[in-house]
């Protein structure tokens, strides 16, 4: 019995991390089990600060969809917003959208075949071009996503602060100077399901996990100090009203600018405040209603929304309306079905299918 433990507290961290994976592991993931470069990317893509969960309800639709690289590329960006719509962090999208074009353009529809290569595309950062590298072209090369730093910075009781440039240099030379000579796709696949599965932000499930009995955190008992970041983000608050105009059942939307909040997506007009809704509407024909605030959750801030709805009369004509919606001139009236298909933020489409769903 202590041989066996000696021999299996001399394996390294790789080797326990790819023998945990080839037994304990995910392998039934809809992007796995695949060497198509593309389908690799769109998953790393779609999985960036979004939950798998979250994800598999997104990706075979989207691939339905677009199937091929040529397919993204050659796709209206409204088109691919509205495929997305719901995935949150829409500059991924965007960015998607451009990749795919310079792939087609420039490569002739076929990705790089190096990390070094892929990380100069479009939205592709330096992890998710080694997780493309790796999985698609068995290339030597670390990742270090942010459940990879958790897992890392761990076992290794790594003192850097990841605030500091230094300290992530740091951090990726010992991701480098532990990758197996073999099994990278193992290797790779294992760290990215520890972090998600078993080394978590909370309440890790040390005794799940292969990599117990050489981990400085787990040893010390001090797991949730790690990775130490000291820099947090400010998170800011912001208020606006809502402004959803209705009229012969259909409701008015505007498409918003190509950078900031939302950014290429349509939604609802917003104002200020209620005085700013009042004057607005001053002498408007037809009636306003006050609904239930939200707060919708962003990266960088809470956006605090007060929806008020405005219904026009039927009667009222279309030149009557156009002086009136001036201030949104990049608008247009579009029944519930019409707006659904297009790129709508989350909160907006949830209103909207709630409406259809209740006047079907």
């Amino acid at each position: 019995m202590s041989d066996r433990r000696d021999a299996a507290l001399s394996l390294t961290f790789a080797e326990r991390v790819v023998a945990w994976q080839k037994q304990h592991g995910r392998h039934a993931l809809p992007w796995q089990n695949t060497r198509d470069p593309y389908r690799v990317w769109l998953s790393e893509i779609m999985l960036q600060q979004t939950q798998v969960a979250t994800v598999l309800a997104y990706y075979d639709r989207f691939t339905a969809r677009f199937a091929d690289v040529r397919a993204l590329a050659g796709a209206d960006l409204g088109e691919v917003l509205a495929a997305w719509s719901g995935l949150g962090y829409y500059s991924r999208a965007r960015n998607l959208h451009r990749c795919a074009q310079v792939v087609v353009a420039e490569h002739g529809g076929d990705f790089p075949t190096t990390s070094a290569a892929l990380a100069r595309l479009p939205g592709i950062g330096r992890s998710t071009a080694a997780a493309i590298a790796a999985f698609c072209f068995g290339e030597r090369v670390a990742i270090l996503d942010g459940n990879v730093k958790r897992v890392l910075a761990r076992v290794l009781a790594f003192e850097g602060d990841l605030a500091e440039a230094r300290a992530e240099r740091e951090l990726w030379a010992a991701a480098t100077a532990l990758l197996p000579a073999r099994d990278i796709e193992s290797y790779t696949q294992g760290l990215m399901d520890l972090g998600a599965t078993v080394c978590t932000t909370r309440s890790p499930h040390c005794l799940l996990c292969p990599a117990r009995e050489v981990c400085g955190a787990a040893r010390a008992g001090t797991q949730e100090r790690y990775p130490i970041k000291s820099r947090r983000l400010v998170r800011g608050r912001r208020e606006n009203v809502w402004l959803e105009l209705r009229w012969r059942d259909a409701v008015w939307l505007v498409e918003r600018g190509a950078s900031g909040v939302w950014a290429g997506l349509w939604s609802l007009p917003e104002l200020d405040s209620i005085d700013a809704f009042a004057a607005t509407t001053a002498g408007w024909p037809g009636h306003g209603e006050v609904l239930d605030p939200f707060v919708h959750v962003l990266t960088h801030f809470d956006w605090h929304l007060q929806p008020v709805r405005w219904t026009f009369p039927a009667r009222t004509s279309a030149p009557t309306l156009v002086p009136l919606l001036a201030a949104w001139h990049r608008g247009r009236w579009l029944p519930n079905e019409a707006a659904l298909a297009l790129g709508l933020p989350a909160p907006l489409r949830k209103r909207l299918q709630v409406e259809a769903t209740a006047g079907a």
